[in-house]
């Protein structure tokens, strides 16, 4: 592997830093200087468990090269009432799981919500101890976002999609994604917090944007100091007008409260730049060549 021009990029060192994942940041810099992912566990000497650990990592961080496979919920088989029973009787696996579905949701599960529950385990393929982390996580999920109720089966359906699609199939795997994401939610709802917004959950395309910070760098106390600058500038809050303040540090590369600060010390203030020689002619003179184009 030739790692003398190794660049990495800051989107991406900032999202292992996030991570806090060292054999993930490990197994990235191995990829990155062309490494075979098929040798990445012996060659970087990690056990099954902490290689699986670090691809999940760079999976639910978008930072591993392999291209996920993309299951449609529209393909799967329609499964009768009578195929439910079958598997019931035939599979111990199946059964059991079930039983750990029906209690950890705390009710008995429908007809609609068993064939639901069986395309998971015979369609997909995912383990019945991954289904059984997947209801945890989505049950765990719900109570961040402070919805005060169960998820629904659908709900548990289509983030199983997300994980099929992800390659998640191991306990190790499950395991590390359910981590990060719980991580990334509680840094969302202590944003939520930041904005003043506690009266109602995020709107999709907000908690979006949020997120998007978030993968950016920043934390609450950034988002925290431009949700200040933003009120003091317009009165009140204003999604659009935070984001531009955040874009702005994010393209000069500020996303902690110390390098902001720094960077407002090293712009020049008002008086100086009105010092600047013939700065108000250039203006002037540009104006006047837009206003001749129009």
């Amino acid at each position: 592997m030739d790692t003398a021009d190794l660049v990495i990029p800051e989107s991406d060192w900032r999202k292992l830093l996030a991570a806090c994942s060292g054999d993930g940041a490990l197994l990235y810099l191995y990829l990155r200087a062309g490494g075979d992912p098929s040798q990445a566990g012996t060659a970087l000497r990690l056990s099954p468990s902490r290689m699986d650990c670090a691809a999940a990592s760079l999976k639910q961080l978008g930072l591993w090269p392999e291209t996920p496979r993309v299951l449609r919920p529209a393909e799967p088989p329609t499964y009768s009432e009578a195929e439910v029973i079958r598997q019931l009787r035939e599979s111990d696996g199946f059964n059991h799981l079930l039983g750990e579905a029906q209690r950890r949701l705390g009710k008995v599960l429908n007809t609609e919500e068993l064939k639901i529950l069986l395309s998971l385990y015979d369609y997909l393929g995912l383990p019945a101890e991954v289904i059984s982390v997947l209801i945890s996580y989505c049950i765990q999920r719900a109570k961040t976002k402070g919805t005060g109720r169960m998820p629904s089966m659908r709900a548990i359906e289509r983030e199983a999609y997300r994980w099929a699609d992800l390659g998640i199939d191991t306990m190790e795997e499950a395991a590390a994604h359910m981590q990060l994401e719980l991580e990334q939610q509680s840094q969302v709802s202590a944003i939520r917090r930041v904005l003043q917004i506690t009266d109602r959950r995020l709107a999709p395309a907000e908690e979006k944007l949020v997120r998007q910070w978030i993968q950016w760098g920043f934390g609450p106390e950034a988002v925290a100091l431009a949700y200040n600058r933003t009120c003091l500038q317009t009165g009140s809050f204003s999604w659009k007008y935070i984001r531009s303040i955040l874009t702005s540090w994010h393209n000069q590369g500020l996303h902690t409260v110390a390098e902001i600060e720094a960077g407002d010390k090293r712009r020049p203030g008002p008086g100086q730049q009105s010092q600047q020689p013939n700065a108000w002619a250039r203006e002037a003179v540009e104006r006047m060549m837009q206003t001749q184009e129009e």
